[in-house]
């Protein structure tokens, strides 16, 4: 019973989790052309050959540093929302989301070898991969009715849908 009152939150929550995946697979190659656009790749060398001379716990620090600079837009964004500025709001707070994830995928690629030194991180790191793993296995029978549905949509989409929508629009008349 608990169970089958817990699968909507589950289901929620992988999406949440997947949609957050997909934000950051998306991201980084974006920060990847932005790199390559503007002198961030001699940055990011120079950042590698640092990292290299740290011990992994200081490497942890520098990954942690941008979340920590993040922070204040995010309060900024939560000011924005107390005071009703709802479009700055969502505007400041979707900024901020695709700047923290580019900016994480990019310090993670650069200190992922020495993070994955430590093993507790590295234990960390295979617990998140199998999460995103079975979030996508909970996330898949949805996504693929989804994807059925638009094929049905896309292939029949003159006569089979129509049809149904006009049923529909009848019973809606019917019934008043």
């Amino acid at each position: 019973m608990m169970r089958r009152v817990l699968q909507p939150l589950w289901f929620f929550l992988a999406l949440i989790f997947l949609i957050e995946a997909w934000l950051w697979d998306h991201l980084e190659p974006v920060v990847a052309r932005f790199v390559a656009a503007i002198p961030l790749r001699a940055f990011k060398e120079w950042l590698a050959a640092r990292i290299a001379r740290l011990s992994p716990m200081l490497t942890l620090v520098v990954f942690v540093i941008p979340a920590i600079l993040l922070f204040p837009l995010k309060l900024a964004g939560a000011w924005l929302l107390m005071h009703q500025y709802w479009i700055s709001a969502f505007a400041l707070i979707v900024f901020s989301k695709f700047l923290g994830v580019g900016v994480a995928a990019f310090i993670f690629d650069v200190t992922r070898p020495k993070l994955l030194q430590m093993n507790w991180f590295r234990k960390l790191y295979e617990f998140v991969l199998d999460i995103r793993r079975r979030a996508g296995e909970l996330v898949a029978p949805v996504t693929a009715r989804i994807k059925a549905a638009m094929a049905m949509f896309r292939s029949n989409s003159s006569s089979r849908w129509m049809r149904l929508v006009q049923r529909l629009r009848h019973r809606a008349h019917s019934a008043r």
